[in-house]
């Protein structure tokens, strides 16, 4: 793969989940499979070129109010709610459960982001219409740099993918890679 990392920046690995990535998860993402390989490939990378890797985890209590609009799903300390094997995360990597669509929402991600001298966030993982944009959008809004690798996010449409590239690169000035 052979990708170089900014200085400063940071690998945010969102949702990569059983429940969405796997079979037998309750909220399959169909393209979530495809994306995996990319997804290792950026992984790698970051490791050997000592780039954080900050996991994003959507962890949800059982009765909680988002599985109005959705199936439950990633439901804390569940199967569904863990890191699908491929891309298990190290001890030193940090691990964000979330409970909404951003990931600054209610969080410490900007500490911790500011903690570790992050300026660059590169995003991967899903949905890019959901989970992607909103933290992309708040990351702007953060003042960080960002940039979504289009070959590590899916969504359920590659036409909805295309929709918010465009949105991404021509309202926020988020680089797509």
């Amino acid at each position: 793969m052979a990708f170089k990392f900014e200085p400063h920046s940071a690998l945010l690995i969102t949702d990569m989940l059983n429940d969405f990535v796997k079979d037998e998860g309750s909220l399959l993402v169909p393209n979530a499979k495809n994306i995996v390989p990319s997804i290792k490939g950026y992984l790698e990378e970051a490791r050997e070129q000592g780039v954080p890797v900050v996991y994003l985890s959507d962890t949800h209590r059982e009765d909680d109010k988002e599985f109005r609009f959705w199936p439950p799903h990633a439901v804390e300390d569940t199967w569904g709610g863990e890191v699908i094997e491929e891309l298990h995360p190290l001890p030193q990597e940090h691990i964000l459960r979330k409970r909404r669509y951003s990931a600054f929402f209610g969080t410490d991600l900007d500490i911790l982001l500011r903690e570790l001298r992050v300026e660059k966030l590169y995003l991967v993982g899903v949905l890019t219409n959901i989970c992607i944009y909103v933290t992309a959008i708040d990351a702007v809004m953060h003042n960080y740099q960002v940039a979504v690798f289009k070959d590590g996010v899916a969504s359920l449409s590659d036409e909805t993918d295309r929709f918010i590239f465009q949105q991404l690169e021509d309202i926020f000035q988020i680089e797509v890679v």
